[in-house]
């Protein structure tokens, strides 16, 4: 691309039509936005000396008046609006809508509550190409529809159909950088070791339900069981297999540090495997997280059974998503993972009616 320069009441070069303007300027009281491609009119109207451009003198040449720089486009060239509405096709994923572009940037708006999905190394990849911008919410944050999740921005007025395509590589090679998991139905059980004291049931259940219901789950059973292989796999068996299986089970009351307690090794006999035990997050990194068969199992962190938002309610909304409990899963929490009162925003809207994470 070249700059043209358009003097009222000089003559103009042909190839500012189509150019594109540098600056916001005023004609006949109305804003022209920088990134405004020119038509023939809108040449005309900039270059009559009688007429309602507001150019002002920034830029002006001895003995030739105000003016305003444009940009010409050449071959290989691709305006702002355009390359940005390219890029963010190949960045967004399912669950994202487009909005724009409006002055070379485009939004990526939530289509339904969900969780986002972030290539964070990907982003980071493609925001090292000049100029091409991308910028985003937190990797495995809870969002609503209709919520402003990413954005996709062209730094110039144009950009060379050469590095564009760079960028759009980076996403061919990565896949769309960014999707918004959709929550779902999920059949949830809760087991709970009768550890848990009788008077602090109630709160737990309570706040069970608000977790689950929120996020659009439905709660099938919650079993208290004796601190026994037998009874707790027993309780378990029937929610992993046949006619009544969950797809999410939750459990607390485990002795998480204890490899010989009854939930792991009922765990073992029943054929499944835990997955993760601990989190990189606080508060709740004795969260941990195990799979029977199709079954996913998200244990509880003690502080986190009852009333305070911890790292179990990061993992718990992506269970109900349908994403299948995993080390990938949890590994995730690192970064982001230090739940402080300023990172409450992370966490699902159920989690402002709990207590605060310390911190």
């Amino acid at each position: 691309m070249r700059p043209l320069r358009v003097v009222p009441g000089c003559p103009v070069d042909a190839d500012a039509i189509g150019a594109v303007l540098t600056r916001d300027v005023t004609v006949d009281g109305q804003r022209w936005p920088k990134g405004r491609r020119l038509s023939a009119d809108d040449v005309k109207r900039l270059a009559d000396p009688s007429g309602g451009a507001d150019l002002g003198a920034r830029g002006r040449e001895p003995g030739a008046g105000p003016g305003v720089t444009v940009l010409v486009l050449e071959p290989g060239d691709v305006h702002e609006d355009d390359a940005a509405a390219l890029l963010a096709r190949a960045v967004a994923g399912t669950g994202v809508q487009l909005r724009g572009p409006v002055e070379s940037r485009v939004d990526l708006l939530a289509t339904s509550d969900g969780v986002l999905h972030v290539r964070a190394g990907a982003v980071a990849r493609l925001d090292r190409v000049d100029p091409l911008e991308v910028f985003t919410l937190f990797d495995g944050q809870v969002v609503r529809a209709g919520d402003l999740v990413a954005s996709v921005k062209i730094g110039p007025h144009a950009v060379g159909r050469a590095v564009l395509e760079r960028g759009l590589a980076t996403c061919d090679r990565a896949g769309p950088l960014v999707r918004v998991a959709p929550f779902v139905s999920r059949r949830v059980a809760v087991v709970v070791k009768e550890s848990v004291r009788a008077v602090a049931r109630e709160r737990f259940e309570r706040g069970i339900l608000a977790r689950v219901g929120s996020l659009g789950s439905r709660l099938q059973a919650i079993h208290y069981v004796a601190d026994d292989v037998a009874a707790v796999e027993g309780a378990l068996r029937p929610l992993v297999r046949g006619r009544g299986r969950a797809d999410v089970v939750l459990t607390a009351g485990a002795a998480s540090t204890d490899p010989t307690d009854p939930f792991f090794l009922a765990i073992g006999r029943l054929g499944g495997r835990v997955v993760r035990h601990g989190v990189p997050a606080h508060p709740g990194s004795m969260a941990w997280l195990a799979r029977i068969g199709p079954v996913d199992v998200l244990g509880l962190p003690s502080c986190g059974a009852y009333s305070r938002a911890t790292a179990a309610d990061l993992l718990l909304p992506r269970l109900l998503t349908g994403e299948r409990a995993s080390a990938r899963m949890a590994a995730s929490l690192g970064h982001g993972g230090l739940l402080v009162r300023a990172m409450r925003f992370r966490f699902p809207a159920y989690a402002r009616d709990l207590e605060e994470p310390a911190g």
